[in-house]
């Protein structure tokens, strides 16, 4: 008999929704689109035929509606895969766990999560405004040193690679997206090799007034090579996403509107244009 999970770790509003997410288990899709900020959950849902909930609880805001006669859930992450954490959690807690008993369901329901986000080239040859599929993702954060995520021996050996050329004192992890949502939604974008930072500044080789410990970061970004593996851009969450999913057996896909492109140093002048078009793109393919 499982045991029920205690009041302090699974934590359930006074109205029965989850802490953060503000969710009852009804009001989400099997299908969700993910978005960084609140402000893009409405340049999503403007496209929506009919919005049948809406709600909004610190960086998370949720519509949930039907495009097309399919039913899809958006929701607002905020930056950083702390959030990430939190949100994947939660969206798997409203699917699999019973709020009532609070022990897991028996039959596992298996979320699908696209994240739609904005990300910035490393390489020349990845031109701005385009669509770029994550096929991988490596996390430079430190989310995995807290969870029993398996890496195989090549994802070993890449991220040890990359941990003895950046010179940090722990190891970064690497995850793939899901083949079936690539093959749904991604055949025709370029895909990517995404590196996870856990900031914009400075683990990005953005130096304003408080510098960079080394100035050649950037570099050892764009010049990573085994065999035929290279890094085409860099964000805040996918790692994240592709961790978590793999720990909770949700498909997940992080798809980029290539705004910026550090090695070339230019930064698209049509950016709402870039992501409004791949938020199309992804309504109808879902």
């Amino acid at each position: 008999m499982a045991i029920p999970i205690p009041e302090s770790e699974l934590i359930i509003n006074g109205n029965g929704t989850i802490y953060h997410l503000n969710l009852l288990p009804e009001q989400i899709s099997d299908t969700i689109i993910t978005v960084g900020d609140p402000d893009r959950v409405p340049m999503v849902s403007k496209y929506f035929d009919e919005i049948e909930f809406i709600t909004a609880k610190r960086e998370f805001v949720t519509h949930t509606g039907y495009y097309k006669g399919k039913r899809i859930t958006v929701i607002s992450t905020g930056m950083g895969t702390d959030n990430i954490d939190i949100l994947m959690n939660e969206l798997d807690a409203l699917v699999n766990i019973d709020f009532v008993s609070r022990e897991p369901n028996e039959e596992r329901i298996n979320l699908r999560i696209i994240r739609v986000g904005t990300s910035g080239a490393l390489q020349d040859t990845v031109p701005l405004g385009s669509h770029l599929a994550s096929h991988t993702a490596v996390g430079l954060d430190t989310l995995m040193q807290f969870y029993p995520l398996l890496q195989s021996e090549e994802e070993q050996s890449l991220t040890l690679a990359l941990q003895s050329a950046l010179g940090i004192g722990f190891q970064p992890y690497m995850v793939n997206a899901s083949e079936s949502l690539i093959s749904k939604i991604a055949y025709d974008m370029i895909p990517g090799n995404t590196l996870t930072c856990p900031g914009f500044y400075a683990p990005q080789g953005r130096a304003l007034r408080a510098g960079l410990r080394s100035e050649e970061l950037l570099n050892v970004y764009k010049d990573f090579r085994m065999n035929d593996f290279r890094f085409t851009n860099f964000e805040m969450e996918t790692a994240g996403y592709y961790s978590m999913g793999r720990l909770l057996g949700h498909e997940v896909l992080s798809l980029n509107a290539i705004v910026a492109n550090r090695v070339t140093k230019e930064f698209a002048k049509n950016a709402e244009e870039v992501i409004d078009g791949l938020i199309v793109k992804v309504l109808e393919r879902v």
